[in-house]
């Protein structure tokens, strides 16, 4: 028997309920919606999570397409889903807690004892400290980001070439390998030795149908290619990069971009140009370096210094 929160399942059951991470402010419980499948086969583990940054839907768009299409009946081993993780951030369709105005993905491996995000972070972690596998689905909050999967352990760590494989597996087509923030799943994850990715699944408001597809095809490959599932899936190169080149704008104004997400760019070739609203030329913004277009804001109205776009180096192929 598998529980997570109110949701149990045996060998061969499914099952959905609430795992209880604290209290609203009138004192309602606040319950995460889970899921357990439980294979009639013994197996691996994989714990699942979306929505770990309130405003990043696409992870949730993923799960509720895969979890009705496992059967327990066809699977070996387990799969735990957190379909909804940042609760309170997911309410108001915001990225931090509201109730902490903390980052939950900076929180783990969290507190049974600390603040709201820490004990979501303690209580998900829980769920997934004796897994196999760990698979945090994000995307690139509202800008416009290319399908990635991110591996953050850091080229040093002993789970490194694990979560490599994890990634490749998923099969986005491109991979960051940079070692992330303190707090993050995918660092807290190898840190307990367990392969942990964070694929990055575009970026949007709401739902946008292409990231999503990937990742449903993503979490389906590495079901497979781990065992879960019959069926033999044959891995791609990944294009991987190790840094990030951060544009920002000199000036005030409207942002035309020159390339598009995917794009290779060259060491100064003209990422974007700024006009006034008349459309007058005030500056154009050339890369530093040889990369890929990684990811660009969605609006096109700029402050000085406004982030505008980022461009993936040291990119190799793995």
């Amino acid at each position: 028997m598998t529980t997570l929160g109110t949701a149990s399942a045996a060998p061969g059951e499914f099952d959905t309920g609430r795992l209880t991470v604290g209290e609203m402010r009138d004192g309602t419980a606040v319950g995460l919606p889970v899921a357990v499948v439980n294979g009639e086969r013994d197996g691996k583990t994989l714990y699942l999570q979306a929505a770990s940054d309130g405003d990043e839907l696409n992870g949730v768009g993923v799960l509720r397409r895969v979890v009705p299409q496992l059967d327990p009946a066809e699977l070996a081993g387990e799969v735990r889903v957190v379909g909804i993780t940042n609760f309170h951030a997911f309410q108001i369709a915001e990225h931090r807690n509201p109730i902490d105005d903390t980052k939950l993905n900076r929180a783990y491996p969290g507190s049974a004892n600390g603040s709201s995000s820490e004990r979501i972070a303690h209580a998900t972690f829980s769920a997934a400290e004796d897994a196999d596998l760990i698979v945090d689905l994000h995307q690139g909050s509202t800008s416009r980001m290319i399908n990635e999967v991110r591996v953050r352990c850091g080229r040093h760590h002993r789970m490194h070439s694990d979560c490599l494989e994890l990634a490749k597996a998923f099969g986005c087509g491109h991979v960051l390998d940079q070692k992330g923030p303190e707090g993050q799943l995918a660092r807290a994850g190898p840190d307990d030795g367990i392969p942990t990715v964070d694929p990055e699944l575009g970026g949007s408001v709401g739902f946008d149908e292409e990231s999503v597809q990937y990742g449903v095809d993503g979490v389906f490959n590495v079901l497979r290619y781990y065992g879960f599932l019959d069926g033999d899936v044959q891995t791609e190169p990944q294009t991987r990069a190790t840094d990030f080149d951060r544009y920002g704008s000199p000036v005030g104004g409207l942002v035309e971009f020159k390339r598009d997400l995917g794009d290779e760019v060259s060491a100064g070739e003209t990422l974007f140009e700024v006009t006034d609203v008349f459309g007058t030329l005030k500056a154009t913004v050339t890369a530093d370096n040889d990369g890929i277009f990684w990811r660009s804001r969605r609006l096109p109205q700029v402050a000085t210094g406004e982030y505008v776009c980022s461009v993936g180096t040291d990119v190799d192929e793995y």
